[in-house]
């Protein structure tokens, strides 16, 4: 048996506190810092999620992880000049595994604050070198170049966690969870997400272009390795953990519809105090797009993060901008069981649905998908994650 002691468990009190396997060796080496146990939760749910979505498309992955769900997931696309402005990325030619990590925590800057990082590839130093400049608790990946390590051993005062795990490793059919003293046994879910599970297309509409049919599997993926009850918009928001259906699709909708407003030309146009440390910032364009903003205006508290006094975003500019969004992917863990989850998806700029069927009233979900023209695909899978 390997073991690796830990400081305590989810919290203090919680001791004495390991990770270790009864047989063979543990498939990750610590190579900086002293992750502790909700550490390698994050790390071992993220390194799954990221290597199955470089399986199913190819490219390289990332993930933004908090408290066992993602903030974030995102493949390694190059990014926009409007995108690197609204994710803080640097100037310059960028490595994919970079672009595809900075897209993550982009997905939601705010939820990404303190995250752990999860790359489906080699940290390379483009990506260590944005890393550093984030408040990050660590970061699990297949491999480290020498300079790459170099730079995250400098974060934290050299106590951030670099976890390496062994790409090759697969683990064992069973798995088994202790609640209340009552040991737990399932087999593991090596169900595969690919393609192949988009061919049920239930609405009229049968038009699913391949960049769609890519948005659903990172969709499905994601929701895989996120606490349920799940939705997941891509471009790009993760609401997890609601036990409503559709609280679940208001609050990930909610969250796109943030992540596009970050878009605006207003947003784009704001004038930061000098020297404003990015969680600051993150905090500040938040409160912008909120209704506190008014407050923050009449309080005159806004010099303290802005250098130029920003004009409001207004409900109605709020509301125009939003309706420009369309091309949204909206996947679901379980059957979406009425109509109103797409109705919400809609006001989100959602086009594509994925979701398993099998509820008494998917006629009416299928009626009001066709309504609005959308392409819906029934998988036949549910992905609860617990």
């Amino acid at each position: 048996m390997t073991e690796l002691e830990l400081k305590y468990g989810c919290n203090p009190n919680q001791k004495p506190a390991r990770i270790f396997m009864e047989n063979g060796e543990l498939p990750l080496k610590v190579l900086n810092g002293k992750p502790g146990y909700i550490n390698f939760m994050d790390a071992l749910n993220s390194w799954q999620l990221v290597k199955a979505l470089k399986k199913a498309t190819g490219l390289p992955a990332a993930a933004s992880f908090k408290h066992v769900s993602p903030a974030g997931a995102a493949l390694g696309l190059p990014l926009t000049d409007v995108e690197r402005h609204i994710y803080f990325a640097p100037e310059g030619e960028l490595s994919p595994i970079a672009c595809a990590y900075i897209r993550a925590r982009g997905a939601d800057r705010l939820c990404s604050f303190g995250d752990w990082a999860a790359l489906s590839d080699v940290c390379d130093a483009d990506t260590a070198r944005f890393l550093a400049l984030e408040v990050s608790d660590g970061i699990i990946a297949p491999g480290y170049t020498d300079e790459a390590l170099e730079i995250l051993k400098t974060k934290k005062k050299g106590n951030y966690n670099v976890v390496q795990i062994d790409p090759d490793y697969v683990p064992a059919p069973q798995e088994y969870k202790d609640a209340f003293g009552v040991t737990f046994q399932q087999g593991r879910n090596n169900f595969e997400i690919n393609e192949a599970l988009l061919t049920n297309l239930v609405t009229e509409n049968k038009d699913l272009p391949e960049a769609a049919k890519r948005d659903m599997i990172v969709a499905l993926i994601t929701l895989k390795y996120t606490q349920s009850n799940s939705v997941c918009y891509v471009k790009d928001g993760v609401g997890a953990g609601q036990q409503s259906r559709i609280h679940c699709t208001r609050l990930a909708g909610t969250k796109a519809d943030t992540w596009w407003l970050r878009h605006h030309p207003k947003v784009l146009g704001l004038q930061f105090v000098e020297n404003i440390r990015r969680p600051d910032r993150d905090n500040a364009i938040d409160v912008y797009l909120s209704d506190e903003y008014e407050d923050v205006l009449a309080e005159g508290i806004w010099q303290k993060t802005f250098a130029v006094r920003p004009d409001p975003l207004t409900a109605e500019e709020k509301k125009t901008w939003i309706t420009a969004l369309t091309g949204v992917t909206c996947g679901s863990d379980a059957f979406f069981p009425f109509g109103d989850n797409v109705e919400r998806a809609r006001k989100s700029g959602v086009q594509y649905i994925v979701e398993p069927g099998g509820s008494i009233r998917d006629d009416h979900v299928i009626e009001t998908a066709n309504k609005y023209g959308m392409v819906m695909a029934f998988t036949g899978m549910r992905l609860f994650h617990h």
